[in-house]
């Protein structure tokens, strides 16, 4: 069969990257927009592959208890495949059906990979206090975003990328996104091709950041003045520097229930000997709730390769006498540590606490590797893909640690996407 035939396949199960499975004869085919127990018409993308096609949904034949109109219009399974923007691949499913599909790909990364059969389920983010009042996801999960990636295209038309795809839709709304965010889109016209960010920190003002269409990376370099500007973020009562430009969580809720869930997994076990790390440590948010933890003379050192982020961990992490930021690359920098930890320092590392947040692709072989080296007391992993996490701790299992406890939030409501924190000790 060639891209563009049809076929009508019963989908199973959930897959790892917001798809779902079929098979036709024998083979798996991983399908958009379905949900499993439903039977749809696929039309199909991808037949390269021996081992498995890729289509995509066009005609629910037999629709699931948990499809709902999707939260994004345009992003529709009425709307043809190729003018659906991505960033919703799970806005046609009840909310909380949503994350029952995430337990699922967590669980069986868990299993597959860590050979862990710990519980799990999905939680939503975390009420935060703002003020006088407290601050809870909405009803319905949208609202969140506060930050948004857009593009221009040559013609200058603006809005996110179709999925899988690097052609722009234009679109009238942005559902996902804070109402100040989705006004600034609206009001925005043209412009050079290239990426808008917009970025709503706590003061409530959008800044729009342009960038040349190559920067996509995680960090990118700033290249608009505007990606320099400092602004602050809170989380409770605490105040952190961020640039506009730099990194911080999207969800309007997801660094607080972040800093949170660290606190309650450390809350027992940051000794007062203890030298503590936070890698990929960002502007210092989960070392902050390492270091709240164990209160003003906390020892903790907080590792980033991103040396504007660094600057303002160094700020952020002012209240605490042994805390301190560095730039580097987490690898490198484990290395040497490794390599010249003198007996006193190991002793003080093995009494500690390790908290690591890497990107996507996980902290890999060789970073585990050297953290069982130091052999900290207990580490917490966040993580924000289930297969990297599953490896990692797979890695970690075979030099004796054991976890315990996973907690899994929500905060990527709409989407595929799920924060997991795992717990380990040795």
């Amino acid at each position: 069969m060639q891209p563009g035939d049809l076929l009508d396949l019963d989908i199973t199960a959930v897959a790892h990257g917001g798809v779902f499975v079929a098979r036709h004869e024998n083979r798996v085919v991983f399908v958009t927009d379905a949900i499993p127990g439903e039977r749809v018409r696929v039309a199909l993308t991808d037949t390269k592959k021996a081992s498995f096609w890729r289509g995509d949904t066009v005609e629910v034949l037999d629709a699931s208890p948990h499809r709902r109109p999707h939260v994004w219009a345009p992003a529709d399974v009425r709307v043809a495949p190729a003018d659906r923007p991505g960033g919703a691949d799970f806005g046609h499913i009840a909310l909380d059906h949503q994350r029952e599909l995430k337990a699922d790909v967590l669980r069986e990364a868990l299993t597959r990979f860590a050979g862990s059969d710990a519980p799990v389920t999905i939680e939503p983010p975390l009420p935060q206090v703002k003020g006088d009042r407290v601050v809870e996801e909405s009803a319905d999960g949208t609202g969140w975003r506060t930050r948004v990636s857009l593009h221009v295209d040559d013609e200058g038309r603006i809005g996110p990328f179709a999925a899988r795809s690097h052609r722009v839709i234009p679109v009238e709304e942005l559902p996902l996104a804070t109402q100040s965010i989705s006004r600034a889109m609206a009001r925005r016209q043209g412009g050079s091709a290239g990426r808008l960010d917009l970025v709503q920190p706590a003061d409530g003002r959008v800044r729009v950041i342009s960038r040349p269409e190559h920067t996509r990376t995680r960090r990118p370099t700033p290249v608009d003045p505007a990606a320099r500007e400092v602004v602050v973020e809170t989380v409770g009562d605490r105040e952190f520097q961020v640039d506009a430009g730099g990194f911080w969580q999207v969800h309007r809720l997801a660094a607080g229930t972040l800093h949170d869930a660290v606190a309650e997994a450390v809350t027992d076990a940051v000794d007062p000997e203890g030298w503590h790390l936070d890698l990929y440590g960002g502007v210092g948010l989960l070392a902050a709730s390492v270091a709240g933890v164990g209160g003003p003379s906390t020892r903790i050192t907080s590792v980033e390769s991103d040396s504007r982020a660094t600057e303002h961990a160094g700020e952020n992490l002012a209240a605490w006498i042994g805390a301190r930021a560095e730039t580097a690359r987490v690898d490198r920098w484990l290395a040497n540590l490794v390599e010249t930890a003198t007996p006193a320092q190991r002793t003080r590392l093995a009494r500690g606490t390790v908290v690591l947040d890497p990107p996507r692709a996980g902290a890999g072989k060789d970073v585990v590797e050297r953290l069982v080296d130091l052999s900290p007391e207990r580490i917490v992993y966040v993580a924000c893909d289930p297969v990297a996490l599953a490896r990692d701790l797979g890695t970690f299992a075979a030099h004796g640690y054991t976890t315990p406890s996973i907690r899994a939030f929500d905060l990527f409501p709409h989407s595929h996407h799920v924060e997991a924190i795992a717990v380990l000790t040795r």
